[in-house]
């Protein structure tokens, strides 16, 4: 997946190198309600070519009761212009965080794959889906008539 942003030139191209996921949750019982903790983790940016910076990460996903845990491991390749490819490499070395668009890929990339693991090991998936209430039946407030 390849995502450019409008501000800059830069473009972000993710790449999955290991999927993990195990389902602890014996098959038949019904899963209890569960809190989903993710985490994306950068573990460096680092310079690949001249204009190219490698963004090794891992995205995990931990159950609370443990129903399952899954494990996303890539690198993300980051192109752009040197000048900001520089100074996003001087922002990581002065323990900056990094800019939005490199974790806003990152992040849209596995929790897509993530979603689809889940429905493969029939777990919650990490994302809340839409809940829909029911309508309440509205009880009037006082009689009207109408002739």
């Amino acid at each position: 997946m390849m995502l450019m942003n409008g501000n800059t030139n830069l473009q972000v191209r993710v790449f999955i190198n290991n999927i993990s996921a195990e389902r602890l949750w014996e098959i038949g019982k019904p899963i209890p309600p569960v809190k989903i903790a993710t985490n994306v983790n950068i573990l460096g940016i680092n310079k690949k070519e001249a204009d190219v910076l490698e963004v090794p990460f891992v995205f995990t996903i931990n159950y609370a009761p443990p129903v399952a845990q899954i494990s996303v491991k890539g690198r993300a390749h980051v192109r752009g212009k040197q000048d900001e490819l520089k100074k996003i490499h001087n922002d990581y070395e002065e323990k900056k965080p990094p800019p939005q668009i490199v974790v806003q890929s990152i992040s849209n990339v596995v929790f897509l794959e993530s979603v689809i693991i889940t429905r493969t090991l029939n777990i919650p998936p990490p994302i809340p889906l839409p809940r829909i209430s029911p309508m309440k039946k509205k009880e009037p407030t006082e009689l009207t008539y109408r002739a």
